[in-house]
């Protein structure tokens, strides 16, 4: 997944760590949180006014320890489906040697201002279709059996 999509650099804060001496887990997802932020900032810049947003699920697999560095992680970001209402992010977390730490893949929904699921407009659906990736390579997907 790495080979594809948009990179953001993000620094850690001291703060993010925990009593293990690693980034706390809960600091990995608001990682992918920020990252999604930036993605929007940057694929839609003004014409995102007027689009309204749900996250509906996120799923993330912590795959190696990231432990706190003064240089920036780096999270890859793409789309990895599209459907009526939604579409899905997908996420790469690298530390800075470019260890994958953690995958992702967040689940979001056109609203209405009404707070109803919405068609994706054409303009957003074009500007997603060109920043599609490939599917995020979890281990093991919920519901799979040994």
């Amino acid at each position: 997944m790495s080979d594809s999509g948009d990179v953001f650099e993000i620094h850690l804060r001291w703060g993010d760590m925990d009593a293990l001496g690693h980034i706390n887990n809960v600091q990995i997802a608001r990682l992918f949180e920020q990252a999604r932020v930036e993605c929007f900032n940057r694929w839609f810049g003004n014409a995102r006014r007027g689009i309204h947003l749900l996250v509906a699920r996120q799923e993330i697999e912590y795959v190696s320890i990231l432990h706190y560095s003064t240089d920036p992680v780096r999270i890859v970001c793409s789309i990895s489906a599209v459907g009526r209402s939604s579409f899905e992010f997908g996420y790469e977390l690298l530390d800075p040697k470019g260890t994958v730490c953690a995958l992702a893949e967040t689940t979001v929904v056109i609203m209405t201002a009404e707070g109803k699921p919405a068609p994706i407009p054409d303009e957003v659906r074009t500007i997603l279709a060109d920043h599609r990736g490939g599917p995020v390579p979890f281990r093991r997907r919920r519901g799979a059996t040994d």
